[in-house]
């Protein structure tokens, strides 16, 4: 029987709590807090958080017929993870993913630096990350909010840092595991249709485009994901 995982970002609370709706939909299914959300200490590689998470799963018995999904770092570790260990794995759910370095807006990671050390840029961060998160519904909204308040902008620095030297181009070509791909089309942040070259270099990879939805399709748009999971695992 498979054994779902849910892989966070450093968005929608930088933690766990951003799959909510997904845990509570399919029972027995699991969302780690990755080292240095908040506990512990951030890793500076999807290769080091893929053996992180590997390790979490052996531990309690996982060890094949895994279902990944993940948004942004998260949805890297899961890719690494299949192409990584492609026999453990039995399919992914990706969200907010690229194969390679995003191109990110000038000066974002200082603003990250920034609102660690003043007050006024920390409350401008949490407004920042409010916008990222309008297609959320006002309650989940709020509670990610205060999980960055705790994880705090450092880990978020981090995994911008981390998630920008991810880069399997040389490797995507090797992908046997079943694919589906999700883009939230209103994205607030205009960022590049990354998820369509995964598409296109993966035959047999399924890529849903949603609207009303940006970064976080399974928290915006969580009954399309919750179905898209479904269908996948379907198929396996």
């Amino acid at each position: 029987m498979s054994q779902i995982v849910f892989i966070h970002g450093p968005g929608a609370g930088s933690c766990s709590a951003g799959f909510q709706y997904q845990v509570q939909h399919f029972p027995g299914s699991l969302a780690p807090d990755l080292p240095g959300h908040p506990k512990g200490q951030s890793l500076s590689t999807v290769a080091e958080y893929t053996e992180w998470l590997r390790g979490w799963l052996h531990k309690k018995g996982h060890k094949k017929d895994l279902v990944l999904s993940g948004f942004t770092l998260g949805a890297c570790v899961a890719l690494q993870y299949a192409l990584d260990y492609t026999d453990e794995v039995a399919g992914l759910l990706l969200m907010t993913v690229a194969m390679r370095p995003k191109e990110r807006a000038p000066g974002s990671l200082e603003f990250r630096l920034s609102a660690a050390k003043d007050a006024t840029v920390h409350e401008e961060w949490l407004d920042a990350m409010r916008h990222t998160m309008m297609f959320i519904e006002p309650e989940l909204r709020e509670k990610l909010i205060e999980r960055h308040r705790v994880v705090g902008p450092i880990s978020q620095y981090n995994d911008l840092v981390t998630i920008d030297k991810f880069d399997v181009r040389d490797r995507i070509g090797e992908l046997k595991t079943p694919l589906t791909l999700v883009r939230g089309v209103d994205d607030p942040g205009k960022p590049a249709e990354y998820e369509l070259e995964i598409h296109q270099a993966v035959p047999g990879s399924k890529y849903i485009k949603l609207d009303n939805a940006g970064h976080f399709p399974m928290a915006e748009r969580p009954d399309d994901i919750n179905r898209a999971i479904e269908e996948l695992m379907a198929k396996l």
